[in-house]
């Protein structure tokens, strides 16, 4: 009984959000959520019907009473099958581990970027505005540019090529 209200009490949504799932573990664990929803709903709806018959109303009924009779016999002697369960319970064993691996490789995921982020954001904090850049400040910060210049001059290049295109003709200011 404890693992059924268990179920009936967990905040879906607050797991995956509090544990910061993503992709194939959300979606997997929707899934699980829906067929426990599913099954709830169908031993619900079995456990609320009538599980006795009443064939002394049948025989009243009915002309033909051997037909009744061979019925009650037969429901008489009905065992339900059994189950075994073991290899469910496996199965959601294998699934939970699972889900546990890649709840782990996603909250690495997670805190790498967001490790990155943090990163970019001290960057951007603590970068000095465009305006006040110089010609060096940027030749230092990106080397390739310098390399690219003097690639350029070297073959009689005095200009960007698609840079009037781009920022238009400076030239007429």
């Amino acid at each position: 009984m404890a693992a059924k209200s268990a179920a009936l009490k967990l905040d879906w949504v607050k797991v995956t959000s509090s544990l910061g799932l993503r992709g194939q573990t959300v979606a997997s664990l929707q899934a699980f959520k829906q067929r426990n929803e599913n099954a709830r709903r169908k031993v619900q709806a079995l456990s609320e019907q009538p599980t006795t018959v009443d064939f002394a109303h049948y025989r009243s009924i009915l002309k033909n009473r051997a037909v009744v009779d061979e019925i009650e016999k037969r429901f008489a002697a009905f065992k339900p099958a059994t189950y075994d369960v073991a290899r469910q319970l496996k199965a959601i064993e294998a699934f939970e581990v699972e889900a546990v691996k890649n709840a782990q490789a996603t909250k690495e995921k997670v805190d790498l970027e967001l490790k990155d982020l943090q990163a970019t954001l001290t960057n951007i904090e603590t970068a000095r505005p465009f305006d006040q850049l110089t010609v060096d400040d940027v030749a230092a910060a990106e080397p390739s540019i310098d390399q690219k210049t003097a690639q350029l001059v070297s073959k009689g290049r005095w200009t960007v090529p698609g840079y009037k295109e781009h920022f238009g003709d400076l030239s007429v200011l």
